[in-house]
This record gives structure tokens, C-alpha cells and sequence, in this order.
């Protein structure tokens, strides 16, 4: 009994002293409630033959039929075998590039340079994304730029995107021309708060800025590249579906459709509602156990994890 009125007083204390904490705190938790718990409920018509006017409750039970059509569908092994091989490549070349621009402007010492960098690699990040996938499909016309190089070096003029050889390439290049910059601000200001004084001890030692990079730079930011990569695995199975049905094209569908798209035709314009969902929890699950498998390797490998 003392035990419970003990914490009763001090949940009252600590309600007293943080009021406006907790009262600030209610909406990002509506939120979260609302928008990210509550349609979790929906998930339930992966298991349905759903019917919108029979609603949840009313619609039959299938069990895991939806799930065993996808896995015998015809375009099975090409939604995987597409989503894997996008998502690997934006992994190796995405996925360093703003931790590669992010250690070059740390050793740019023109302030004005680097301004004038940050912003135009900024830039792109805030454009919409149909206004960005506009301008890859200009350049990449037959008349566009990309074309005009193309042929100043010898080449011969064609509809790279109508192109499924090259869909990959420029899905890729056009990812980290839109998220570079964004995503350096995070390792900037991991490099920010690497003790300057470490710096100073590997000069004295007659480390030079090559090996001052080796064994102080790196060594301060993999903490927080660790927990960028582990949220990045998190995602491996859900590339952006937006960018991909504006690009994409049925002439590309060999090399571009991955499951997030499949999910949308399937969902939204053929309205089939528990066979989507079905695919998108199947992600979903497959995207958790990536993010629990690779939270534990690099608790238990760097001693570096989320939780």
C-alpha cells in the first residue's frame, strides 16, 4: 500500500512539474493513434474476400488464400527479383553518397563554397516529386540532354526510358540527385560534435588529414551511419511507389515494376482490396524482420544499436 501511494505522489509530482511537457505531447500521440495504430484494424482483410458493403465484419474469411495467389502469381518472381536488385543498388550507391558529400564539405574551408553547395544540393529534395520525375523524363527524351551528350561523344539518339536496360540507372542516379544534400544534414551534424581536441592530438602525432579522417573522422560518425543503415534496412522491401508508377512505363515493366507498384495496380485501379493488402503486410513483416535481424547483428558485431 505504501509502495502504490508512493507512486501515486510521484506521478502527481512529476504531472505538476511537467504539465506543459505532457499537454504538448497529446497531439503527436492522437496522431500516432489515429493515423498509424488505428488503421493497423484494416490489416485484418489480408485474411477476407473483402466487400466494401459488407464491411469487415460481414466479409467472408479466406485464411491465407490471398497470400498463396501471390506467391503463384506469374509476376511473382519479377516483383521480387526487381524490388531486391533496386533496393540493393540504392543501398550501395544511395545510401553512401550523402556520408560522401557530407566529409567533403567538412573539409571545405570556403564558408561561401559551402553554402552555395549545401543549397544546390538541398534543392532537389524540396521539389515535388512529379516536378522532379518531369525533369528526368525531359532529359531523358530523345531530344533531351542526356541525348545531346550521348551523341557529342559518339553516340546514337533513343528513348532511354522506354529503355528497361537502363530504367535501373537512372532511377538510381535521379534518387541521389533528389536526396544527397537532404540526406548529409545528419552526418554534418555528426561531425559537428566530434571532440575538435582529437583533431588536434592526431596533427600533433603527424597524422595528416588523410589519417586524421582514417582514425578520428570515421571512427566519430559510424555510430550514427550504424543507425541510419539499421533504419535503412527497415525499408529494403518498400522502394518509393510514387516515383516509380511516374517513371515507369509498360514498356519498362520487365526491370521497373517492383511490389510497391504491383500494390497499387492491384489495390487501387483493379480494386482488388485483401489481395493488396495482403502483399503490402507480407511486406511489411518482411521489412520488421530485416530491421529486429539487423538491430541485433550490429548490437552484437559494433555494440551499436536502436534499442
Amino acid at each position: 500500500m505504501k509502495r502504490n501511494k508512493y507512486s501515486a505522489n510521484a506521478i502527481k509530482v512529476d504531472w505538476k512539474r511537467n504539465k506543459s511537457l505532457y499537454l504538448l505531447a497529446i497531439p503527436v500521440l492522437l496522431f500516432y493513434l489515429l493515423f498509424m495504430y488505428k488503421p493497423m484494424y484494416g490489416a485484418l482483410i489480408a485474411f477476407q474476400n473483402y466487400v466494401p458493403t459488407k464491411g469487415i465484419s460481414g466479409s467472408e474469411w479466406v485464411g491465407l488464400d490471398q497470400f498463396i495467389r501471390f506467391f503463384q502469381s506469374p509476376y511473382f518472381v519479377r516483383l521480387l527479383r526487381n524490388t531486391i536488385l533496386l533496393s540493393l543498388y540504392s543501398l550501395i550507391f544511395c545510401f553512401p553518397a550523402p556520408i560522401i558529400l557530407a566529409l567533403l564539405l567538412n573539409e571545405a574551408k570556403n564558408k561561401h563554397f559551402k553554402s552555395i553547395t549545401q543549397t544546390m544540393t538541398y534543392l532537389p529534395h524540396f521539389i515535388s516529386m512529379v516536378v522532379a520525375v518531369g525533369i528526368v523524363k525531359e532529359f531523358c527524351m530523345s531530344d533531351g540532354l542526356i541525348n545531346d551528350l550521348i551523341v557529342m561523344f559518339g553516340g546514337t539518339r533513343s528513348a532511354l526510358l522506354q529503355n528497361p536496360a537502363v530504367y535501373r540507372t537512372i532511377y538510381i542516379i535521379s534518387d541521389i540527385w533528389q536526396e544527397v544534400g537532404w540526406g548529409s544534414i545528419i552526418y554534418l551534424a555528426a561531425l559537428a560534435g566530434i571532440d575538435q581536441q582529437l583533431y588536434e592530438a592526431a596533427s600533433i602525432d603527424g597524422a595528416g588529414k588523410w589519417k586524421q579522417m582514417i582514425h578520428v573522422t570515421l571512427p566519430g560518425l559510424m555510430p550514427t551511419v550504424i543507425v541510419m543503415l539499421i533504419l535503412r534496412m527497415g525499408s529494403l522491401m518498400s522502394m518509393s511507389y510514387e516515383k516509380t508508377i511516374l517513371l515507369f512505363n509498360p514498356s519498362t515493366y520487365e526491370t521497373a515494376d517492383i511490389i510497391s507498384s504491383y500494390i497499387y495496380r492491384v489495390g487501387l485501379l483493379e480494386q482488388n482490396w485483401s489481395y493488396s493488402t495482403a502483399i503490402g503486410l507480407m511486406n511489411s513483416v518482411i521489412n520488421c524482420i530485416l530491421l529486429v535481424a539487423a538491430n541485433k547483428l550490429s548490437k552484437r558485431v559494433t555494440e551499436n544499436s536502436l534499442w
